[in-house]
């Protein structure tokens, strides 16, 4: 009977939860860069400058 490899396992196991956080991460990128629009809130308009 072969031995479990559990160095591959532990492996794999670290790239699926590197993998999601990376993916979590670009979610939460893309979240802050496009702010939701609706019509009841008006868009920010600058501030004039003297």
């Amino acid at each position: 009977m072969a031995k479990p490899n559990y160095q591959f396992e532990k492996r794999q196991r670290e790239l699926e939860k590197k993998k999601k956080k990376e993916e979590k991460a670009m979610r939460k990128a893309h979240a802050t860069d496009e702010p939701i629009q609706t019509a009841d809130m008006p868009k920010e308009s600058p501030a004039p400058t003297p």
